[in-house]
């Protein structure tokens, strides 16, 4: 992958690829704006004085204890990162992480500009290609099981309460998410365990890119054979280190999640919080505004709206949570990319190439 940005050189290619991704990122804002200037009143029937008006009562004390939980959630994500990335240290994996969440957090599907700032930043620490990518597939798929998990989990906490109501929406969700997370799993446990499953994922996927893209230098078979060594090292030495790094960053968000809530006025059972927090942190992976700005504050207010909570104060709470975990990683990155530039840099460590690669 990284092979191929370089054969293009410096040529027209890559000035069009940022002019690309600058008009993505102005259209991605643009739409997150319209959705929460224009849509998300309207979907909860209320209006931004009233909004305001619940948004000026939060104490000065509470966006001080907001903007810390923010750093000590980002603090326990770096367990999931030096699990998977071994040599990376914690202040190290605080930078990359806020410097990647940064970037993400301005672009629609922002998670490959997020990847591209923290092969970056990595690559200037001197870690290789190979262990960057293995880390960044490991984590990425860590990731996407948590956040499928979580309407399961948030069903399981409404059942336990009195109020045994779930919404069709977050059932769809907790469908949708145990399906995909079971095929998910599954893929990467098989991948793991025996090297023919491998071969034949690789394989299909080959056979199956190979009909939507007629014109490709890459193998999947031969990338899948490739990773499987280096994945089932990693999660046999860091599984518990990065399991224990989202539990502690989803928790710690959900404190923050309740704080917020209780500010702006929002009494409901926990599990109904938590439900309507799960669904957020499902709809953050939504690529069409960055990390889903505008989409997780309408259908978080929507769920907490349906349960009997106040429009205003619903919506307020939304926002208010959204700003400390979306919009204030945005200055926080900037930070974390200052500390890397103060960083001490090292010559990166050259990939071992076989002597197939090297024939190829």
């Amino acid at each position: 992958m990284s092979t191929a940005s370089t054969a293009d050189g410096p040529g027209t290619r890559p000035a069009r690829s940022r002019g690309r991704t600058l008009l993505q990122g102005a259209l991605g804002l643009g739409l997150a704006a319209a959705l929460l200037v224009w849509g998300l009143p309207r979907v909860a029937h209320v209006t931004w004085p009233q909004i305001w008006h619940v948004l000026s009562g939060v104490p000065a004390t509470t966006a001080l204890f907001l903007l810390g939980g923010v750093v000590v959630g980002l603090y326990c994500y770096t367990f999931t990162l030096t699990g998977s990335l071994h040599g990376l240290r914690h202040w190290q994996a605080l930078i990359v992480n806020v410097a990647g969440s940064s970037v993400g957090n301005l672009l629609p599907g922002g998670g490959a500009a997020g990847l591209a700032a923290t092969y970056t930043i990595c690559r200037s620490w001197g870690f290789s290609r190979r262990d960057i990518s293995t880390s960044a597939i490991v984590t990425g798929v860590w990731n996407v099981l948590a956040r499928i998990a979580l309407p399961l989990v948030a069903i399981a906490a409404l059942l336990a309460g009195a109020d045994s109501d779930v919404p069709g929406a977050l059932k769809d969700a907790a469908v949708a998410g145990g399906i995909s997370g079971a095929i998910i799993l599954g893929i990467f446990v098989a991948i793991l365990v025996s090297e023919p499953a491998a071969v034949a994922i690789g394989r299909g996927l080959d056979k199956v890119l190979g009909r939507l893209f007629k014109r490709r230098n890459m193998s999947v078979e031969a990338l899948v054979i490739d990773l499987r060594a280096r994945i089932s090292d990693i999660v046999r030495t860091g599984w518990l280190s990065m399991t224990l790094g989202l539990v502690g960053f989803f928790g710690i968000y959900y404190v923050l999640f309740l704080v917020c809530m209780h500010t702006t006025g929002v009494r409901l059972f926990y599990g109904q919080l938590f439900a309507a927090y799960a669904l957020g942190r499902l709809l953050t992976a939504v690529g069409v505004t960055p990390g889903g700005l505008g989409v997780t504050e309408a259908a978080t207010s929507a769920a907490l709206i349906a349960w009997g909570a106040d429009p205003a104060e619903a919506v307020a709470g939304a926002v208010l949570f959204s700003v400390y975990t979306h919009l204030m990683e945005i200055p926080l990155g900037a930070l974390g990319w200052l500390a890397w530039s103060l960083s001490p840099k090292k010559e990166p460590v050259e990939d071992v190439t076989t002597p197939e690669a090297s024939r190829a």
